[in-house]
């Protein structure tokens, strides 16, 4: 399998529609692939406490939404996730069912479908998803790597604040006791 790496865009909108469906009772995961051996993979899938499917594709340019690529779309929900450009410029093509997501927030509503997909086999697939997920974490070498990584961006913020604080007063200390013009003279 070849990977193409994320544009930064779509890690981007990957980040807004994840903060946008974290509630309570629901569960999601990224790039799931339906069935075993499946052909068909959802960008992001959550499922909830009250046995409803969403699914999400994002999309971040007009080619990528014209693609001949298959949509995933097997949830009762169904959305496009992109930029309010890319909207602008689609809204038209989206079918009356399918909703969207701009900017991690909800900008059209999705209709409720029928389930095109067997519920255990949508089931069984965000497991295997989650699963790899979790495998991923724990084969790092580090699992708290981000955490770690997190603190040291904390204590390098404040200790650049703290130079940055003692630059500008020893700045004025010498602009108070020499000028101004200290440098030219």
């Amino acid at each position: 399998v070849i990977t193409i790496p994320k544009t930064e865009e779509t890690i981007r909108l990957e980040r807004q529609i994840y903060s946008a469906t974290q509630k309570m009772g629901v569960f999601g995961c990224f790039e799931v692939t339906i069935g075993w051996y499946g052909k068909e993979r959802v960008d992001y899938i959550t499922y909830d406490t009250k046995n409803i499917w969403r699914c999400y594709e994002i999309k971040v340019s007009v080619s990528d939404f014209r693609s001949k690529a298959h949509n995933t779309f097997c949830g009762h929900y169904n959305y496009y996730v992109m930029t309010r450009d890319l909207f602008e410029k689609v809204k038209d093509e989206i079918p009356s069912h399918i909703g969207v997501y701009v900017d991690g927030t909800s900008v059209k509503r999705a209709k409720k479908q029928e389930l095109t997909v067997d519920i255990e086999i949508l089931k069984n697939s965000l497991i295997r998803s989650l699963s790899r997920e979790t495998e991923k974490i724990h084969k790092s070498e580090n699992p708290n790597f981000v955490d770690m990584m997190n603190r040291r961006l904390n204590k390098e913020t404040r200790e650049k604040e703290k130079y940055r604080n003692q630059y500008w007063d020893l700045l004025t200390e010498v602009h108070e006791k020499y000028g101004a013009n200290w440098k030219s003279g």
